[in-house]
């Protein structure tokens, strides 16, 4: 930890934020991207439904994620449904050198943050076929299990994960919403090379699970980053004393969260979203904060009972 934790005390952002500036990770051990990368969920309709207000910002976020140094873009095919990866497609196909794009599978939507999941082997390989048609890529960089379906043999879903990667059309495989036995279960069938959990400054209920996968290196993307903007509420316990270390680092709350993630752990990759070109500056700014170990211990000390 020590090489990610820089005495300095004050932000001054530059005039072009850049994901660089977050380190590199590994996926797999042969996938570099940049820490912090950008979640899509955000790109459709409200609670995952639909189609976006505004399409064309959507995708001038998407090219301007690229333009920002990000190299990790997280989707799935129940974003919309399908709209996130089809959006993908048009705006950053043919991809820039470097540009990984994680996609997960077996959630079915029937409406606005309304869902089911389904592992079956079928439509689990139909997903992986429909969504490489929408990515408009040959292989899938990283395909993730996007909920273990417990109807189905964990054998069966990963199963025909593990054909399809066989087959060249997956590269990695992850799993979403997992405890470390999960792992474990899952890795008697497959490499598994990331784990998507809620995971935030104020929500660390996964904390025994990625320290799992810090001591495996197994990458750690955690979505709700800054707990969906809920710190930033007057009624929030921590709200008040996050806006004053906030204000004195000339930073954001959700940016000192962002930051917060990539200090406390190598494995952990953001995947922020959003669907305006400025927020997404906003955030990739966030690679550029550096506390102490006094300051960062302040930030938890301030959430304190709230996380």
């Amino acid at each position: 930890m020590a090489n990610i934790e820089i005495a300095m005390n004050t932000f001054t952002p530059s005039m072009q934020p850049n994901a660089a500036e977050s380190g590199t990770f590994l996926i797999g051990g042969d996938l570099p991207v940049h820490r912090l990368g950008y979640g899509t969920m955000r790109l459709v309709g409200e609670g995952a439904w639909g189609e976006p207000a505004e399409p064309e910002e959507c995708r001038r976020v998407l090219r301007r994620a690229v333009e920002l140094g990000v190299t990790l873009f997280d989707t799935a095919d129940a974003y919309g449904p399908e709209i996130a990866e089809r959006l993908i497609g048009e705006a950053l196909a043919p991809y820039a050198p470097g540009v990984v794009v994680a996609t997960k599978g077996g959630i079915t939507r029937q409406g606005p943050a309304k869902t089911e999941y389904v592992g079956r082997a079928g439509y689990l390989i139909q997903c992986v076929e429909m969504s490489l048609r929408r990515l408009k890529v040959e292989r899938i960089d990283l395909y993730q299990l996007h909920r273990i379906d417990p109807r189905t043999p964990l054998e069966e879903s990963l199963g025909a994960l593990k054909r399809m990667q066989e087959q060249g059309k997956i590269r990695h495989i992850g799993l979403s919403e997992v405890a470390p036995a999960e792992i474990e279960e899952a890795e008697k069938i497959v490499p598994i090379v990331s784990i998507q959990n809620r995971y935030s400054l104020a929500d660390r209920r996964h904390e025994e699970t990625l320290n799992y996968c810090e001591r495996r290196g197994i990458g750690f993307l955690p979505w709700y980053p800054y707990a969906g903007g809920k710190m930033l509420k007057p009624g929030h316990p921590a709200a008040q004393a996050l806006s004053r270390i906030a204000v004195r680092h000339g930073a954001s709350i959700p940016q000192l969260s962002l930051a917060w993630l990539l200090h406390r752990s190598p494995v952990l990759l953001p995947i922020p979203g959003t669907s305006k070109v400025a927020h997404l500056e906003e955030n990739i700014a966030a690679a550029q904060i550096r506390l102490s170990n006094e300051g960062w211990a302040e930030v938890e000390a301030a959430v304190g009972g709230a996380a």
